[in-house]
């Protein structure tokens, strides 16, 4: 889409190439996202209305002064994320920028302990204000794909700093699997994130995309969820896979803390996390590790597993571990490997235990077993 294209023109486009089919509750988001469309047209924040003093108030005192965002709930696979990108791609604001939620609080974080490593003597006051004007000057319209929130250290501080941006001008729009009410439920303090939910449904028109046809699901049914053997062009593949389930956004490496650890997720996009077979099983990670990755992103993408050999003991049972993870959790995975799953394992000293994950290799391909992965992640 171009600059100024708006959201029915590329909607009404893609019905007409018969990419898409008519779909009333899609239809309704796309006049929300239309109406925003227009209002943002030329948005700047050159002058904002701002009193460093509200900074310390949850509720905003400029909430008519700018456009309200959107925050867009439904199950997963129906089109939310395309219909982001009708939005944001021809949207007129300069500053504007599409994010993973969970990138941005990193870079949030960093700029937090940035500032404070330069106000060690404690005269500079506060963070949360000089970082929300830092996030400002860069961003006058945000959005976010997939919101959700999982880290108590991103909830202590979102409601402070997203009030604070948004007493700036910034506007937010948002997709989520989540209503708003359901963000970080039963979370640790999670009375100091609950501000947060109140200045959504304050500063965001909350609509629902309701359940239809699962678009998401019906790509997935087309997909190769085994693919063998490893070469070039099983790589390639790989990627054409990964583009595919994250509508094609950039990617790049991220990592979270699991007690008290940093697990590295090498590529990472829109709840799809991608790794090489030594990513997972030539590192000391256990089943906790594997479902802690499970329960973070919706689908996993596994390269280059070799034929195991009894010289690799404990590298093949890490690798039965992390199946039995993954198939347990009922997480979508794609893997290539050198052979097909009753060839993967020469050996002899786990070949009784193998067979289990050989069974549940071949399940993980089934139509069955991803459309019950993608209903357990609604």
């Amino acid at each position: 889409m171009k600059i100024g294209e708006d959201p029915w023109a590329g909607y009404n486009s893609l019905v007409s190439s018969g990419t898409l089919a008519r779909d009333t509750a899609q239809e309704l988001a796309v006049d929300k996202l239309q109406i925003l469309h227009r209002k943002l047209a030329g948005y700047n924040l050159e002058k904002p209305l701002f009193s460093w003093r509200s900074l310390f108030s949850f509720r905003s005192k400029n909430k008519e002064a700018y456009p309200k965002g959107l925050y867009i709930f439904g199950s997963v696979g129906r089109g939310k994320s395309m219909l982001m990108d009708l939005f944001f791609d021809g949207v007129n604001v300069k500053r504007k920028r599409r994010i993973h939620f969970h990138k941005f609080m990193q870079e949030a974080h960093e700029a937090i302990h940035s500032w404070r490593n330069k106000n060690k003597n404690g005269k500079g006051g506060e963070p949360i204000g000089p970082t929300a004007k830092l996030l400002a000057e860069k961003n006058a319209l945000l959005c976010f794909d997939e919101f959700e929130v999982r880290d108590i250290a991103d909830a202590m501080i979102v409601a402070r700093l997203f009030t604070a941006m948004m007493e700036l001008g910034v506007v937010v729009v948002a997709t989520s699997n989540r209503h708003p009410n359901d963000l970080y439920k039963d979370g640790l303090q999670r009375d100091r994130f609950t501000p947060f939910i109140d200045l959504i449904k304050d500063r965001m028109e909350v609509m629902q995309l309701t359940d239809g046809l699962d678009y998401r699901l019906d790509r997935l049914k087309e997909m190769e969820a085994y693919i063998y053997p490893c070469n070039p062009n099983s790589n390639k593949t790989l990627d054409k896979i990964f583009s595919e389930l994250t509508d094609g956004h950039s990617s790049s490496s991220e990592s979270f803390e699991f007690k008290g650890r940093e697990i590295f997720i090498p590529k990472a996009c829109d709840g799809v996390a991608m790794f090489s077979f030594d990513d997972l099983c030539r590192k000391p990670l256990a089943a906790a590790d594997f479902l802690a990755i499970a329960d973070r992103y919706r689908s996993i993408i596994i390269s280059d597993v070799p034929v195991l050999e009894d010289s690799q003991r404990d590298i093949a049972r890490r690798f039965m571990v992390l199946v039995d993870a993954l198939y347990d959790a009922k997480r979508h995975v794609v893997f290539s490997a050198a052979a097909q799953p009753t060839e993967l394992y020469s050996g002899h000293d786990w070949s009784f235990e193998f067979d289990r994950t050989v069974s549940r290799l071949m399940e993980m391909q089934s139509i069955e077993y991803i459309k019950e992965a993608r209903d357990k992640d609604k």
